[in-house]
């Protein structure tokens, strides 16, 4: 019988990332300027905007993960990069802020200029959804360090916010309910473990169908485009206490973000259906119901926290966006810790 697989046996340690975010905030402390706004750790890092009068810049870097090596297996690169600005648009949006520019980097060991040309076309698409312009990049080729056809991709937004309209941990109090936005999939984090799960147990390339998605293929599936939040949210940004966009760590690793140490967020794990592709996965896999929680968003990419009066707005703003919204939780006196409540384990 095959053992149970988690997120280390795929290779991704997550408590070795917790450690070494330890490790280098104090050396990214040791850099802060008068400009600075905010703590280390928020989703976006945020500048005073030189003579501006109560404009802060808000800026994110981040990439797709091995999500890439479904692309590259897959022959599709234009989803990834797509995936990224939107992936960068909600890092920003948690801190309140709208886009205003993006730039991209890609690397590779042999340059292949139509998957270069695919995923500038994805990130070009992801610009024009979120109106933001896309004013630069870089295309390295690196013999040595990247074995064809593999490649690596990265982006860095800008945006900007009222420093009084920032949402953050400062803002959010007992009593108020979190908000589920629906993701559209895996977004981009938990590839290393799912890609091992359809692989090696579920025996499936990237042309095959994927179990229970109507004909949908592996790479249908795994390649869905990390939804943008922007629409959904923009209209209602003003109601917002806080926002945490669900990426690596999944919910218990993301929604303690955006909470102060003595509140604690308390999820209801029966508020609404996972999503197919992520229960075909736990089976497959035998992965723990609370790793599954660590390692993937389960079908919840952001969750607002918002006053109790204004949670309908917020629904109905997301729904508005095509966005499906739903009361996912509420905000109780704690230690700034994720809890569960229903069948969560």
């Amino acid at each position: 019988m095959s053992a149970p697989l988690d997120y280390r046996s795929a290779g991704v340690d997550i408590e070795a990332a917790d450690d070494a975010k330890g490790r280098i905030q104090r050396l990214v402390e040791s850099t802060r300027t008068a400009g600075c706004v905010g703590g280390f750790g928020a989703f976006g890092g945020m500048f005073r905007a030189p003579g501006s009068s109560g404009a802060v810049l808000v800026a994110s870097a981040d990439g797709v993960g091995t999500k890439i090596k479904v692309a590259i297996e897959a022959g599709r690169h234009d989803t990834v990069g797509h995936c990224l600005v939107n992936h960068c648009v909600n890092d920003i949006l948690a801190q309140g802020a709208t886009p205003l520019f993006f730039l991209d980097y890609v690397a590779f060991g042999v340059l292949d200029p139509v998957a270069v040309e695919g995923v500038v076309a994805g990130v070009a698409a992801g610009c024009r959804e979120n109106g933001c312009a896309l004013i630069g990049g870089e295309t390295a080729e690196m013999p040595g360090l990247y074995t064809p056809p593999d490649y690596d991709l990265a982006g860095f937004i800008v945006g900007v916010v009222d420093e009084q309209a920032t949402l953050g941990a400062e803002r959010v109090r007992d009593g108020d309910v979190l908000i589920g936005l629906e993701s559209s999939g895996l977004h981009t984090n938990g590839y290393s473990l799912a890609r091992r799960i359809v692989q090696e147990r579920m025996k499936l390339g990237s042309h095959d169908p994927f179990p229970g998605e109507n004909g949908a293929s592996v790479a249908d599936v795994l390649l869905r485009v990390h939804r943008s939040y922007l629409a959904a949210l923009r209209p209602v940004l003003g109601r917002v206490h806080a926002l945490a966009h669900i990426t690596g760590g999944g919910l218990p690793g993301n929604l303690n973000r955006p909470l102060p140490p003595t509140l604690d967020a308390v999820v209801d794990t029966t508020s609404w259906a996972i999503p197919n592709a992520f229960l075909q996965l736990e089976a497959a896999g035998q992965v723990d119901r609370m790793e599954m929680f660590r390692a993937f968003n389960m079908g919840v990419g952001a969750v607002v926290i918002v006053a109790p009066e204004d949670a309908d707005a917020i629904i109905a703003s997301a729904q508005s966006a095509q966005v499906r919204a739903w009361h996912l939780g509420r905000v109780v006196p704690g230690a700034g810790i994720v809890r569960f409540s229903g069948a969560a384990s």
